[in-house]
């Protein structure tokens, strides 16, 4: 409901004369009382000890005070109704207080509505402990908000966060029941409506209304949601990464706000709307789609040197249809953790929150990598084990591709000398050191991009893996070894002085598994940039040596502030990877052997497909343009030396 307090003529006038009213009365009617008629006295003595009560002087209230309380109450009633219009009936009454609450709760989730609003004002996971020590609260001290206006016949706007609710709570086989009423009498009524079954984090909740068609004027009431994101993480600047809006719409689609300072995304035909942080969000679903929703996101976080309390301001406008003048709405509430088993037993798509990957990546996610870790972290005695036990899996399945890319590096290696020769031989003609080039890779069936394909396979491997541990619910709070958390960074060393540019891009303290993971990365990228050196001096080739310090230097600094489960798994990846190699290497390849069968395919006469004769023409076509080119260059230069002459 609007405010209106400004005071017009009339209402100082009126009450100017209500204290008028109360100021005569009170002259003209003293609170002494009258003095009795006299009478013997026997008979006043008989009748004190028989009616004793009935004698006292403060036995029952006089008419002036009779007379006074009936006129408070009318004054209070006239300044309710000016406040709360229709709705004043509920504004005087005893549970009309702003700081009166009703707690339903369950084995995993404590809820508070207030009776001012009916709303939500705090929501506390029982199980969970932010990384203080504290209890995660989604919701508390005010940082929420829920609101639904309309408009009335009585040309005002309505606010629900504005009106008294009565409470009226009840328990049937283990569900906690609250109904929150808002009235305009006893029979005409706004309810909020709240279920919570046993240890379940979501909960029914409807909006219902009953003999206000004839209050509300509109065919449409406006809701408004909204949450700032309370701060739950050691790194701020990593759970805000992961701290945005999430929505369902047109029954199948996902969107998301992103990462901008201020993000708006409208869309039609809503499902459901989730404020979502790190490891923990607030969901609101409708079992009839919302037919549009407005969604706004806030970058609270503009220092991350300071201790901000916030990460991010949430904000749902969504328009309500109402039946006949009435609210009609069935929906659900969630407050709970962002875990993709939870989330995805409601099977109403509440998995797509969990940040899982698009496309190929998400598959990997959802059907390989999820079950598998939860398979492993159930049967061994450490999530840090799990994490290190898939990784060895992972680089077994992916070594035969590992194979393939470092044959490949080989065969260029022993390839390199005849390359060198044609280099030499033809470095004033790009065009013919290139066709001679291609010759030699065609005639030893040596291809430079055979080493490129078996790395790009790997990418959906190495991104699936990257987007899985920052997003799996399970590493929270576990520890290993020196890491307390793998859902955060570990830390060996830390400060608090904040020094330019250093604290910026590195952070305030020293991980370890970043720095292992660095120096693991140091020496893969030395021994594939060993084999790979030859193509570097080639033209548009990258310069390996820059590759090899450039790599292991972003690990460094980009990982400080990640999560060391996903620093572990990169240390562990790239040992398993540098010891496949050397076994690849001394063991399995002989680079004698591989010149050996180079030398004998050039021998033998290569049959050219139909791919092979169309690259050759096309390869001569352009040696032949490239000769006119020369050609007529050649002429150009001999005439203007005639006329120079001339």
């Amino acid at each position: 409901m609007e405010d209106k307090k400004t005071f017009d003529k009339n209402s100082i006038i009126g009450f100017t004369l209500i204290g008028l009213i109360l100021i005569l009365f009170m002259y003209l009617n003293p609170t002494q009382d009258v003095a009795p008629e006299e009478k013997p006295a026997e008979q006043v003595e008989t009748s004190v000890q028989k009616n004793p009560e009935v004698a006292s002087p403060q036995s029952s209230p006089s008419l002036a005070e009779t007379t006074g309380s009936s006129l408070q109450d009318s004054v209070t009633a006239e300044l309710a109704k000016r406040e709360y219009g229709a709705f004043a009936y509920s504004a005087v009454k005893d549970f009309a207080k702003d700081d009166a609450v009703t707690t339903i709760e369950n084995e995993v989730l404590e809820i508070q509505v207030s009776n001012k609003g009916g709303q939500i004002v705090e929501a506390k996971m029982k199980q969970h402990d932010t990384y203080k020590g504290e209890p995660v609260y989604l919701i508390k001290d005010g940082n929420a908000s829920f609101n639904i206006s309309f408009e009335a016949n009585d040309g005002r706007t309505y606010n629900t966060s504005n009106l008294y609710f009565e409470p009226s709570l009840s328990t049937e086989n283990g569900n906690q029941t609250l109904s929150m009423r808002a009235k305009v009498s006893d029979i005409e009524f706004l309810e909020f409506y709240y279920e919570l079954e046993p240890g379940d984090y979501m909960m029914n909740f409807g909006i219902r209304s009953q003999g206000l068609s004839n209050l509300i004027s509109s065919e449409n009431a406006n809701l408004s949601w909204e949450v700032k994101a309370l701060r739950k993480a050691k790194s701020i600047s990593y759970e805000n990464r992961y701290t945005e809006i999430v929505y369902l719409y047109e029954g199948d689609k996902d969107d998301y706000t992103g990462q901008g300072d201020e993000a708006i995304e409208e869309d039609e035909l809503i499902e459901w709307i989730a404020f979502k942080q790190h490891f923990f969000t607030s969901i609101l679903l409708s079992d009839q789609a919302f037919p549009s929703a407005k969604m706004t996101s806030i970058n609270l976080v503009q220092d991350e040197q300071i201790d901000t309390l916030y990460t991010k301001n949430f904000l749902a406008e969504v328009p309500l249809k109402l039946n006949n003048g009435e609210f009609s709405e069935s929906m659900n509430w969630y407050h709970g953790p962002s875990d993709f088993d939870i989330l995805s037993s409601y099977e109403r798509k509440l998995d797509e929150i969990v940040p899982l990957g698009w496309g190929l990546f998400g598959w990997i996610n959802r059907y390989v990598f999820i079950p598998f870790f939860g398979f492993l972290s159930s049967s061994l005695p450490s999530y840090g084990l799990a994490i290190i036990v898939m990784t060895i899996v992972v680089r077994i399945v992916l070594s035969p591709i590992t194979y393939k890319s470092y044959l490949s590096q080989a065969k260029m290696k022993v390839l390199k000398p005849e390359i060198n020769e044609i280099n030499e031989k033809y470095k004033d003609n790009a065009m013919k050191k290139q066709q001679e080039t291609m010759k030699l890779y065609s005639k030893t069936g040596v291809s430079p991009l055979a080493g490129c394909i078996p790395a790009l396979l790997q990418i959906p491997v190495f991104y699936a893996l990257f987007q899985f541990f920052p997003s799996a619910f399970d590493l929270r709070q576990k520890g290993f070894l020196w890491a307390e958390d793998l859902s955060s960074y570990d830390v060996i060393y830390e400060w608090d002085a904040y020094i330019p540019l250093v604290s910026w891009a590195y952070g305030n303290h020293v991980s370890l598994f970043p720095i292992l993971a660095s120096v693991a990365i140091f020496f893969y990228t030395q021994m594939t940039a060993g084999q790979n050196m030859q193509q570097s001096s080639q033209p548009g080739m990258p310069n390996m040596k820059v590759i090899m310090y450039f790599a292991p230097l972003v690990m460094l600094i980009f990982f400080n502030n990640y999560a060391s489960g996903l620093s572990l798994y990169y240390f562990i990846s790239n040992l398993i990877t540098i010891g496949i190699m050397l076994v690849i290497k001394h063991v399995i390849i002989d680079e004698n052997k591989i010149l050996a069968k180079i030398e004998e395919k050039k021998k033998k006469p290569k049959k050219k497909g139909k791919f092979g004769r169309k690259f050759q023409e096309i390869m001569e076509q352009a040696a032949e343009q490239q000769k006119k080119k020369q050609g007529v260059k050649e002429d150009d230069k001999k005439g203007s030396k005639k006329i120079d002459k001339k």
